[in-house]
């Protein structure tokens, strides 16, 4: 396989990557961060899997069922047919809140003849430390391993048990099922049991994507994708993650391999604007209060991540055992980055308390803690913003003056005057509106290098950055500007390779960056159709919808020459951008729309 050809399958809790053949190869269970049951993706060899296997007769194809998260793949012989429906329960329960187990269950739909297929179950617990044993037992077959962590999965199945185990051929004759479950059921499982949970996981997600508005152009393209976002929310503490996967390489054979599976307050804060645009206020709710439950000291400085379970400490560690993605080394689990200091984050958390309150401030829960946040939020950032860091793009070596970061910085308190005015707490506003200016003008000195005519990367400096193309959105300067404009020409110029975009050019702490980041084509895109460029951004949008999977989805990377999907997925900040300029083109064509019938 030479792409990232998966589907995402979910239920707020944890996820799952299946090929499209069918194959299990990525799942951690019970959680989202929890160690891997399957790990194929990060090594073919040892990783393990739960694949099935037709001859060679069989065409394969595969799709989401429409606007929910239930993947079907189809084998077909011609004569022969059969479905594999997979899903992890989701759904309302009775007696409140949402039945979702750490499970994933596979229905098998017959449709026409006496297809056979193989099954090869191959769990391998701890990510693949130490050995796993599968046993059959009357009622379930248990996987087990006994490394520093003892450890085990449940495979439920209407198939015959030992030939399951055992790579037999099986014949589908009628529906079948089977269930992989972190805990031993109570009731024992039924076809009829799966085919109900099947059709009520349906029906929460045509639910949840019905609350989505239609848009007149790209409107399948926003649906899945607002899909994908809810599939990176954790329901337990309001959490979003940066993505499913870990150590997928931004590049193949070089070591830019880091574990996504944590919630990045930029990354989480950007969802959360975007979803709260389609409506979505529970996720946005849930979300705030995990940032309410994470400051607890109205003087605590935010962490740039957290665990999903609000863990503060995130360890890095590499597992060596494992060869990696395409033998890209090494497999990290935990991430350092956690202790950087990135001043960026406050304002990109301010604006979404800030969209919040503007849109529910009369119904808005925890108004009183997210004011006392907008305070210490002000308080850190007129101490804190004329000092260095690492930027959004996390450089491990020095701290530098990025343009970004004091941008954010001017949002944040920007925000806060804002908020202040909705509120109406008046008393600190003069000193606020002091600072604002007071950022406004640093930022004008200090970042518009004449030389290159544009906004520069840090203060000082003649690089030019995908990131700076955000001033525009964060309201820091007009797309009219003819700073903004020269400073979208210049980026063209000298980060733009056929369309794609890289971060940047300079060297950073690994050499000089060889892959295309894919939010940042998006911002291009969005900043020419700002510009007034708007056939030119069309065009790059409708070549970019080309270089998603075979279901629309999109990792963090797009290789230059071949166009391959790179880095992890799927990734949150790929799919909020994509939304985004789908909404302002739909959004323009509707205006265009309104005008013509308003002409006639």
């Amino acid at each position: 396989m030479d792409n990232l050809d998966y589907g995402i399958i979910g239920n707020c809790r944890s996820a799952a990557l299946i090929s499209k053949t069918g194959s299990i190869d990525w799942c951690c269970l019970p959680e989202f961060d929890s160690s891997s049951v399957f790990a194929k993706l990060l090594d073919d060899e040892i990783g393990g899997s739960f694949e099935i296997l037709v001859d060679e007769n069989y065409t394969i194809k595969q799709r989401y069922k429409k606007n929910t998260a239930v993947l079907i793949t189809r084998f077909s012989d011609g004569k022969n047919t059969f479905e594999l429906h997979d899903f992890m329960p989701r759904y309302y329960n009775e007696g409140g809140g949402y039945h979702s187990p750490p499970e994933l269950a596979r229905h098998v739909r017959h449709i026409k003849g006496k297809p056979k297929f193989r099954v090869k179950y191959d769990p391998k617990l701890e990510y693949a430390l130490g050995t796993t044993n599968t046993y059959v037992k009357r009622s379930f077959i248990v996987s087990l391993t006994e490394t520093e962590k003892f450890d085990t999965i449940f495979l439920y199945t209407s198939f015959n048990k030992n030939a399951v185990v055992e790579g037999r051929e099986l014949e589908v004759t009628e529906n079948g099922y089977f269930l992989v479950g972190y805990n031993e059921k109570i009731l024992q499982p039924t076809s009829r049991k799966i085919y109900l949970d099947l059709e009520r996981t349906k029906v929460y997600w045509l639910n949840w994507a019905n609350r989505t508005p239609s848009y007149r152009k790209y409107n399948k393209q926003i649906i899945r994708s607002a899909i994908t976002l809810k599939l990176l929310s954790y329901d337990k503490t309001g959490a979003v993650l940066a993505a499913a996967t870990t150590s997928l390489p931004e590049t193949i054979g070089e070591v830019r391999n880091w574990d996504y599976r944590f919630c990045w307050i930029r990354d989480a804060s950007m969802v959360i604007k975007v979803m709260s645009d389609l409506g979505h206020k529970n996720v946005a709710r849930r979300y705030l209060q995990f940032i309410i439950d994470l400051i607890p000291d109205k003087d605590e400085k935010l962490q740039i991540m957290y665990g999903i379970n609000k863990e503060k400490t995130l360890t890095e560690e590499t597992l060596d055992h494992l060869s990696g993605y395409k033998g890209s080394r090494p497999v990290r689990i935990g991430n350092a980055a956690y202790a950087q200091k990135q001043n960026d984050i406050y304002g990109i958390l301010m604006d979404v308390i800030h969209a919040q309150l503007a849109k529910f401030s009369t119904d808005i829960e925890n108004g009183e803690e997210l004011w006392g946040i907008t305070k210490g939020i002000v308080w850190i950032v007129s101490r804190h913003w004329q000092e260095p860091d690492k930027g959004i793009w996390e450089f491990r070596t020095e701290d530098r003056h990025f343009t970004f970061s004091k941008v954010l910085c001017w949002v944040a308190i920007d925000r806060a005057v804002k908020i202040a005015r909705i509120l109406k707490k008046t008393r600190k506003l003069e000193k606020w509106v002091a600072l604002e200016q007071e950022i406004r003008e640093d930022i004008h000195n200090n970042a518009w290098n004449p030389k290159v005519n544009a906004f520069v990367q840090s203060y000082g400096s003649h690089h030019l950055d995908a990131s700076v193309l955000l001033m525009e959105s964060y309201g820091f300067i007009h797309a009219k500007d003819p700073k903004f404009i020269s400073t979208v020409k210049a980026i063209e110029k000298e980060l733009s390779n056929d369309g794609l975009l890289y971060r940047y050019k300079n060297e950073d702490d690994f050499g000089l960056p060889s892959s295309s980041f894919t939010i940042c084509t998006f911002w291009f895109i969005n900043s020419l159709f700002k510009i007034g460029e708007e056939e030119k951004a069309m065009h790059h949008f409708d070549q970019l919808m080309g270089y998603g999977n075979h279901l629309g989805l999109f990792s963090e990377d797009i290789d230059f020459r071949t166009k391959r999907l790179l880095g992890n997925f799927p990734q949150a900040y790929s799919h909020l951008a994509l939304i985004e300029c789908a909404i302002n083109f739909s959004n323009k064509e509707t205006e265009e729309t309104i005008l013509e019938s308003m002409r006639e």
